[in-house]
């Protein structure tokens, strides 16, 4: 592998590899973990095969590339240049895409997406992508993640390279000032302003991280930025590394996420190899040397100065932050730690400049912001839109609406420690600050959709009891602070509140926003908070009716049969896994309520043009008689 011992040898390395491509037919198939998970190695596999029996191997290009987003119709593939799309491809479509598109040019319609009666060929007109704004992942449906000539060829490296031959450390932060990039990890730091403090710190020795520890339940923004694009991320962490003054750094990624690594691992490997990391980069005075640190999968561990102790081979636990990372963070050393979204900015930012980036997004919030979108949601998937996008265009423009029919309830953004925004702020921009008065927070961009049929009582329970078990325990607030909240929700949920129940979950929110050591701690409360904020009158039910308005606490439910609809089919009682259901054939049938597990498996197997089965809300005020009827 060629070494580049200058800005012109990447120069010309830029123009071969733009050359390659053109006039060749790409085929470009989704291989993040989502699209792996649905046979997309096979279809790979099957689609090398054919080419080859078909005689055009030599003619198309088949690349293996990132997420392309809209993960619950992967397999994805996107014939180039003509941008032709195909979802939920299997092996067995490859002869009929190779014999018709290929081939002769033609489509294969089944394959195409269809939505409200029309028919979508290009990826970038269906809805789920046309009511995006791309520019983090601008190329991930495009690049190889393995082939680092592959990124060159879409301008890789060029900021690195314009930085390191035309500006000095302080022209690039100033340009990342002026740009004001914030921190995308969740905080919303301003990223330039980090990185000024963590140059003029005293200490010569500096250090520059990646946070690759993604920990929130349905997130994986920063996995499919280092599936896809691991080279955006390692020349921002060196462009950032050059503005500072540090001479190493080190990517910090969750040892769940395989195929992020490797794929790091491999771009660490290359850019070392082509003179782009290591000593004196293209033939500048600078050097940069990157390790890889996996993580042990502790929530906790995402918080920077749980990070460092990780990475210093100690406990990951945070620590007291009399003194910021900035001025002493990894082995006492000034050091500048970002999330993996935030360094992928950077070489953007250097290219096109900050009036570019500063153009996109509100006056607090520069540039666009990458969501995982999941729950009760018509289409999830990976999506890239402006600051200031709504909570609505997102949930019903992008994402469809709620599904089957049914009525939104809430949505959860900012991860465990994030709160729940009801129906009348749908139309609140996503930004860092509109979130947080909202009670909520931007978080690293998880955001779960909830239809009726969520008991948000439950829901703050749920995200809780998560933080609850990756509490690291160090500082007593959190470590039963939190655990008291728990107590308290399950006992609500059990059909046992008690009247002071609410006022008690609020001092203790109080407690930990003002008492606990690190951010897991202090945010803890805010699903609770932003539950009690909008949905009381669920609380007050729950506790005082012994009620659960959305029929999903078990000890507060139960599930009868109305004996005059009742047709004595025995659907249900075959169905059952405790045998809680008898009766006679073609005569009513009946629940015996101590069997019943409140699976729910009856309400769904009873036909539903009888209807004889019914969940009914509150145990306390079904008669015996319906009860056993």
């Amino acid at each position: 592998m060629e070494r580049f011992s200058s800005p012109r040898d990447l120069d010309q390395a830029r123009q071969s590899a733009a050359q390659s491509r053109q006039g060749r037919l790409t085929l470009s198939l989704c291989s993040g973990t989502g699209c792996l998970a649905n046979r997309s190695r096979p279809v790979y596999e099957a689609l090398i095969a054919e080419l080859d029996k078909a005689g055009a191997a030599d003619k198309v290009i088949v690349k293996r590339t990132g997420c392309h987003g809209f993960c619950e119709r992967g397999p994805i593939l996107v014939v180039y240049p003509q941008e032709i799309c195909y979802l939920s491809v299997q092996p067995d479509d490859v002869a009929e895409i190779v014999a018709k598109t290929v081939l002769k040019g033609e489509l294969v319609d089944r394959l195409l997406w269809k939505q409200a009666g029309k028919t979508f060929t290009r990826q970038s007109d269906i809805p789920f992508y046309s009511h995006q704004t791309r520019q983090v992942l601008a190329h991930n449906s495009l690049m190889d993640p393995a082939d680092i000539d592959d990124y060159i060829g879409y301008d890789g490296y060029a900021a690195l390279a314009d930085v390191l031959a035309n500006r000095t450390p302080q022209q690039v932060i100033d340009e990342i000032k002026r740009a004001d990039l914030r921190g995308r990890g969740g905080g919303g730091f301003p990223a330039g302003v980090k990185w000024e403090t963590t140059r003029n710190a005293a200490d010569p020795v500096k250090y520059v991280i990646v946070n690759g520890d993604e920990g929130d339940p349905g997130a994986y923004m920063d996995r499919s930025v280092l599936e896809g694009a691991p080279h955006s991320v390692l020349e921002g962490l060196i462009i950032g590394a050059y503005a500072i003054g540090a001479t190493a750094g080190f990517f910090y990624i969750r040892q769940e996420y395989p195929l992020a690594l490797t794929n790091t691992l491999k771009a660490i490997e290359q850019a070392e190899a082509r003179g782009l990391l290591g000593d004196n980069i293209l033939g500048s005075p600078f050097s940069f040397h990157v390790k890889v640190h996996q993580g042990a999968g502790a929530f906790v561990s995402g918080e920077s100065s749980a990070l460092v102790s990780a990475i210093e081979g100690r406990v990951g636990e945070p620590r007291l932050k009399y003194i910021r990372q900035s001025v002493s963070g990894l082995f006492g050393k000034p050091t500048c730690l970002n999330n993996v979204e935030t360094w992928a900015n950077v070489p953007l930012i250097i290219r096109n400049g900050a009036d570019w980036f500063r153009a996109t997004g509100t006056e607090g919030s520069k540039g666009t912001k990458i969501f995982s979108l999941v729950g009760q949601v018509e289409h999830t998937g990976l999506v890239e839109v402006p600051m200031g996008t709504t909570l609505r265009q997102i949930i019903y423009d992008i994402g469809g609406g709620i599904k089957s029919g049914r009525k939104f309830k809430a949505v959860q953004t900012g991860g465990p420690s994030g709160g729940c925004i009801p129906e009348a702020h749908l139309d609140t921009p996503v930004d860092f600050d509109a979130l947080t008065q909202l009670g909520s927070m931007m978080g690293s961009g998880g955001m779960i959709v909830m239809d009726e049929s969520s008991c948000m009582v439950d829901v703050a329970r749920y995200f809780v009891e998560f933080l609850k078990e990756e509490s690291c325990g160090k500082c007593l607030p959190c470590r039963e602070g939190i655990r008291e909240m728990v107590t308290i929700l399950n006992r609500i949920t059990q059909g046992q509140g008690r009247p002071g129940d609410i006022a008690f979950l609020e001092d203790i929110a109080v407690l930990l926003s003002e008492a606990a050591l690190c951010g897991l701690g202090t945010s803890a409360a805010n699903p609770v908070i932003s539950t009690l904020r909008y949905f009381r009158d669920e609380y007050e039910a729950h506790i005082h009716a012994k009620t659960c308005p959305a029929g999903v606490c078990k000890a507060l439910i139960a599930y009868t049969i109305d004996a005059e609809r009742c047709q004595g089919c025995g659907a249900c009682a075959k169905q059952c896994p405790t045998k809680a259901i008898t009766g006679e054939k073609k005569a009513a049938h009946r629940i015996d309520q101590k069997k019943c597990v409140k699976c729910g498996v009856c309400l769904d197997a009873c036909p539903k043009k009888y209807r004889a089965v019914a969940k009914v809300s509150s145990v306390s005020v079904v008669p015996e008689a319906v009860q056993t009827a």
